[in-house]
């Protein structure tokens, strides 16, 4: 196994490290389907072709978010260049501040560039020395997302059944979590977020350990 990237801000180590131990929580026939992305990216790399994915939900405003951002988070640990991450949704909507809070719990530094419009600009850092990625709530197609010759990861089932065909990619897999939306403004809501980012987290470091 390749070690960690030592720039990471020490509280994402840490959960990293933890990720690596906690593959046995997943099931088998999860893991399974988390295989087919790994083979996909493991193809590319051998290919020498820079690998793109794009994590896709409803409203791009939660889960695909936490999924584009622990899969770049796990190519810099496993230290596997040429990986580009990006997310989407079949409609936008807004990054949730509920999923905001709880990446910066987590440890990530994340910065609003302006918080008054109804779907701001977060600048978001996992490790030292890096230009900080925009995260904001945007459809699939749209700027900056690739147009072509990407994997196209469905963290929802309702935009995998919504989407039936994603325009120019050239692999998709259906991975979906459990919306945290449904314990908003419950006594379990923070609980609830926390766990599917750690979830999420667990599940796409677990396909970069196989690459």
């Amino acid at each position: 196994m390749r070690a960690y990237q030592p720039t990471l801000f020490p509280k994402i180590q840490s959960i990293c490290q933890t990720f690596t131990q906690e593959y046995d929580l997943i099931p088998a026939e999860r893991k399974t389907q988390l295989l087919q992305l790994s083979n996909y990216i493991s193809n590319k790399i051998k290919e020498e072709k820079t690998v793109k994915l794009v994590v896709i939900c409803t409203h791009n405003s939660r889960r695909s978010h936490l999924g584009q951002l622990w899969l770049a988070v796990a190519a810099d640990y496993f230290q596997i260049p040429d990986i580009q991450t990006f997310s989407g949704g079949t409609e936008a909507t807004a990054f949730n501040i509920r999923a905001i809070r709880t990446l910066q719990n987590i440890g990530f530094d994340i910065q609003p560039e302006n918080s008054e419009t109804d779907n701001p600009i977060y600048h978001i850092c996992w490790k030292t020395d890096m230009p900080p990625y925009p995260a904001f709530s945007k459809k699939y197609e749209d700027f900056p997302n690739p147009k072509k010759q990407f994997a196209a990861i469905m963290v929802c089932t309702s935009a995998d059944e919504d989407c039936p065909l994603v325009q120019g990619c050239d692999f998709r897999i259906s991975l979906p979590f459990e919306d945290p939306k449904a314990f908003d403004g419950t006594a379990l809501e923070a609980a609830k977020y926390t766990e599917r980012a750690h979830q999420i987290g667990r599940e796409m470091f677990f396909i970069f350990s196989e690459i």
